[in-house]
């Protein structure tokens, strides 16, 4: 096994045209639980090879731990000997027994270099090697590994922009991020987390000593997308799991056999904007969004919300979980499909209407969760609104193509 893994390694060096002395530098940007599970599985699979290859993970630094989540942290810790016993052998145990008894303040990067992700505290993952400075993380890297939710990515990246300009060679960047965001001029669309780094490392000139010089951004062919219906502690615990990798094939299909291991399948798919036919509710769409309503931070946010135990006035990152994309897409998804350059006829009453009037749904939870303007027991009036359509007429009208529109998916970066 460890001859196949090495094998791996060796061809995705040979692709990325690595010297003998130089190891290949893979980088994580965003730490949340699903970023910070990609890397350790990286890190687990490939670490040992140290001469050939250097993972690191790139979070924010100075966001303190709280005394109730370090007494929680204290408790993980106990109940897992193998864990008790890693921690006092790399002589960091006492620091945990003093944030217990409130005599110390431990920081999100800290423990997550002991392999405590602050949104998935049950679940340990291997020690990291952590960077709190976005620009030495980030520097060399040969692959970037985008963890950011959709609502940072865009930031992020404009300044990871500026450290990469003198670069030769340009870097691969595989996102993770989910979420969308909207756009309405010069015409409505989606923007996807690929688009935005597209965007971000677009070609753009730089004024420098009363010059004007033009820096070449990163080709739309280095970026890929990896999605799946994928829970990143189940996925971590070694449950199977599948993924796919989307862009060019001249990346997709060597990275997808880099990534791959024995309880996590990625395929490969050519479309990096919805990796699927986007009219059907089919492949990775329909399972993700019933793995997502099942087990996903955005169902447990809203049986919180629904039980009363979190409020609006919390916002959209939860501590303990982190953002809960849900909010913003919402957000996206109503503003979007209620322009009226989008109208059409209405299926019964025949006259014009935006797409939002026909998602019910939708239009309450935008008035639940942006503009507050109901509170959360009125998506039931939605629920039971005897004019909403039977749900399989609409998608018999979507199947039909007569509400598909192209143009929303902004193919084009």
């Amino acid at each position: 096994m460890e001859q196949l893994v090495e094998a791996r390694l060796d061809e995705i060096r040979r692709v990325m045209c690595k010297a003998d002395d130089d190891p290949l530098k893979i980088v994580g940007v965003g730490a949340g639980a699903w970023g910070s599970v990609f890397i350790a599985m990286l890190q687990e699979n490939y670490g040992t090879f140290r001469d050939k290859v250097s993972v690191r993970i790139w979070r924010r630094g100075g966001r303190s731990i709280d005394k109730a989540t370090a007494q929680h942290l204290f408790e993980v810790i106990n109940s897992r000997e193998e864990l008790l016993r890693r921690l006092i052998r790399r002589c960091a145990y006492l620091k945990y027994v003093e944030a217990r008894l409130g005599d110390r303040v431990l920081y999100a990067d800290e423990i997550l270099k002991d392999g405590f992700c602050l949104n998935m505290i049950e679940t340990p993952l291997c020690p990291l090697k952590v960077v709190t400075n976005l620009q030495e993380a980030v520097w060399d890297a040969d692959v970037v590994v985008n963890g950011l939710p959709s609502t940072e990515t865009f930031q992020v990246f404009s300044e990871i922009s500026k450290y990469w300009k003198e670069r030769v060679t340009a870097p691969v960047i595989i996102s993770l991020a989910k979420g969308v965001e909207a756009e309405f001029e010069p015409r409505p669309r989606i923007v996807t987390p690929t688009q935005m780094i597209y965007r971000a490392m677009s070609v753009r000139p730089l004024r420098s000593a009363g010059r004007i010089r033009i820096l070449a951004g990163i080709p739309l062919e280095n970026i890929l997308y990896l999605g799946g219906p994928n829970i990143a502690s189940e996925v971590y615990n070694k449950e199977y799991a599948n993924a796919r990798i989307c862009g060019s094939e001249k990346w997709r299909k060597p990275l997808g056999k880099f990534l791959r291991q024995s309880h996590f399948i990625v395929w490969d798919n050519s479309d990096l904007v919805t990796h699927e036919e986007p009219e059907k509710l089919a492949g990775p769409l329909l399972a993700d969004t019933y793995v997502t309503l099942l087990k996903g931070r955005n169902a447990w946010y809203g049986q919180k919300l629904a039980k009363g135990e979190l409020n609006l006035e919390m916002g959209d990152s939860i501590k303990g979980k982190g953002m809960i994309q849900g909010v913003s897409a919402v957000k996206a998804f109503f503003e979007l499909l209620n322009q009226s350059s989008l109208s059409l006829q209405h299926p019964e009453e025949g006259k014009p209407v935006t797409p939002a009037e026909l998602c019910p749904i939708l239009k309450m939870l935008y008035r639940i969760l942006i503009t507050r303007e109901v509170s959360c027991e009125a998506v039931l009036e939605a629920l039971r609104d005897e004019t909403m359509n039977d749900p399989r007429e609409l998608i018999e009208i979507a199947h039909s193509h007569l509400f598909f529109q192209p143009s929303l998916l902004g193919q084009t970066p």
